[in-house]
This record gives C-alpha cells, structure tokens and sequence, in this order.
C-alpha cells in the first residue's frame, strides 16, 4: 500500500473514488436537494469531475482566496468546496444540487468521508 500512496495516478483514483462515495452519501442525506437519478454511474463521473477539479482548480481558488480564508479562520474553505460542488453540477448536469446551500452542505459531507475514509487508511 505504501508505493500506492507515493504513485500519482493511484491517488488520483483514491480521490475520485472517495469523492464519488462521499457524494453518494450526501445524496443520500440530503434527500431529494442532491440527485443523481438513481443512476451510479452518474455518481462515478462526478466523483471524477470533482476529483480533477479538486486537484486543478482548488489550490488556485485557494490561493486566490488567500486572505479571505486567513480572516474567516478557514471558513471560507467551506464555501470554495461549496462553490466546487455547485461547478460540478453546472459542469454535469446529471448531478443535481438544488442551491448553493445545498452545495456547501454537499462539501462539508464530502469532506468529512475524505477525512474518514483517509483516517481509516493511514491507520493501517
């Protein structure tokens, strides 16, 4: 597992994957607000639309916000992930977010199943 970790196409998957199950759950939270139409695949994709925005737009987005986020304390970052849930439903059509709200709410279940499942993982 180590030389999985180190391997940058192997993250990549890793990201995509738990972003797809982390938006899996939040549809599943949040109810009719978050839709995929029943359909996993349309998960699998915007797990990976949120996977490679993540990975190249998020940490311009973050730099660019700089200051916001050093005076909120971080909580801005809510709502740049926000503003990325929201992008990939714009960018895919299929995923449905009904508000921006929505969207920041979105992000917080997101991210807590990435620190979750990241936990889990480092511990073994």
């Amino acid at each position: 597992m180590e030389g999985f970790k180190h391997n940058l196409l192997g993250h990549f998957i890793a990201r995509w994957l738990v972003s797809a199950l982390g938006l899996w759950i939040a549809a599943g939270i949040m109810g009719g607000r978050v839709g995929y139409g029943g359909n996993g695949w349309v998960i699998v994709i915007a797990g990976l639309i949120l996977a490679a925005i993540n990975a190249l737009i998020k940490p311009v987005l973050v730099l660019l916000s700089l200051p916001a986020v050093l005076l909120s304390l971080g909580l801005f970052m809510l709502v740049i992930n926000g503003f990325i849930v929201w992008l990939v439903s714009e960018i895919y059509p299929s995923f449905y977010v009904s508000g921006f709200g929505v969207a920041i709410l979105t992000g917080i279940i997101v991210g807590l199943v990435n620190y979750l499942v990241s936990a889990v993982l480092e511990l073994k």
